[in-house]
């Protein structure tokens, strides 16, 4: 057993303590979620996990003028390593401490060691009835923290590095959300004759119905009804794509293909499930005017990461998974006018997340000012 003698502070010492916490290597809690944002974002990528402890001390915090808290975070402070992280996960109430490079042991042996050791410390410097008013929690990540962390959901840390430049910017947002009504508004009376004719050339060449639905996932994984004018014939084998956005994020070879300018094009060519006037809609992009209505029923913005089908998110590695949690999905966006179908999965990623982290209503538009000519150029339609 690990013990510790507690020795009485003076009273001001402690108030000290109390509003520093600094003292025993206590991050304040903006600090504190960014830092175990940052850890998340490294798991993701680098599959090493990590686990959060939450200690809730409970009466014992109204114990001001008490050495009981002093204590409690020389315990923690003695049952921790250097290159742990400890700080408030709820200012002033709960105390976190991130135990990271915990290594390849289970689940269940690596909390029983840190339970273990910290339990150990307390019993050395506080009595029963004050340990009895500590509630402990352990949640290690990704294994048990999936969609929901350990106080409601995981976007609510994550969140706040991906998108805190966007939530910072309300009045933006607003306006962001009025650009998109008025456009989708306008885009739809604009297109109207458009539309017809493409109505009656999908519903006249084809067996079907004119609109294709298709269940894709918005922001923070909610599901919606993607549109898009139908382009493949009825009761086409979804496996073909699945196939290749399996290969494609994946980047097994053969997920590019080689165009008429020796460029790889990251898309699904050739498919025999393709209608005539569908290849001429896919090509021209025509196919996704009926994306305008998603936009005005608030599913789907004008600029956003493109929303993935339930599939393809199922083979997300976690950090892929940011993209959801970085914008509302849109149809246009960054990846199709820096890279369209000429970059690889990862890299598409990337500038979604760069999107998300760089957002103005300036880039807004001018991202959407690029987008006929990505359009025209042909380069890779998605």
């Amino acid at each position: 057993m690990l013990g510790i003698k507690a020795t009485p502070r003076p009273e001001k010492q402690l108030s000290v303590m109390r509003e520093e916490p600094a003292g025993f290597g206590m991050l304040p809690h903006e600090l504190f979620m960014k830092l175990l944002c940052l850890e998340r974002k490294r798991t993701e990528r680098s599959g090493r996990r990590f686990v959060l402890m939450l200690l809730d001390p409970g009466n014992l915090l109204k114990a001001a003028k008490s050495p009981v808290m002093a204590s409690l975070l020389a315990a923690i402070t003695q049952s921790t390593r250097d290159t742990d992280l400890k700080g408030w996960y709820r200012d002033g109430s709960v105390i976190g401490v991130i135990f990271t490079e915990v290594g390849g042991a289970e689940d269940k042996s690596i909390v029983h060691a840190l339970s273990t050791k910290l339990t150990d410390a307390l019993y050395g410097v506080l009595s029963i009835s004050e340990i009895n008013e500590i509630r402990l929690s352990f949640h290690v990540f990704p294994e048990d923290w999936d969609n929901e962390g350990p106080d409601g959901p995981v976007t609510s840390t994550l969140q706040m590095a991906l998108a805190a430049g966007i939530n910072r910017k309300k009045v933006s947002l607003s306006l962001k959300r009025l650009m998109d009504i008025v456009g989708s508004v306008v885009a739809l009376i604009l297109c109207l004759p458009v539309l017809v004719i493409i109505a009656l050339a999908v519903k006249l060449t084809s067996k079907g119905p004119i609109l294709f639905r298709q269940e894709r996932l918005g922001r923070y994984g909610k599901k919606f009804t993607f549109l898009k004018f139908r382009s493949m014939h009825v009761d086409s084998d979804h496996k073909i794509h699945e196939d290749y956005v399996t290969r494609f994020i994946l980047g097994v070879p053969g997920a590019g293909q080689t165009a008429g300018n020796h460029q790889k094009l990251y898309k699904l060519t050739a498919d025999p499930r393709i209608t005539r006037v569908g290849r001429l809609l896919r090509n021209t992009s025509l196919d996704e005017i009926p994306q305008f209505l998603n936009v005005l029923l608030g599913e789907m913005s004008l600029v956003g990461p493109r929303p993935p089908v339930i599939y393809e998110f199922e083979r997300y590695d976690l950090w892929h998974k940011q993209r959801l949690l970085a914008a509302k999905p849109g149809i246009t966006g960054l990846w199709q006018v820096d890279g369209r179908s000429r970059v690889k999965f990862d890299e598409m990623v990337r500038l979604d997340i760069r999107y998300a982290r760089s957002w103005s209503l300036w880039l807004d538009i001018k991202i959407l000012a690029q987008t006929p000519h990505a359009v025209i150029s042909g380069a890779g339609a998605c």
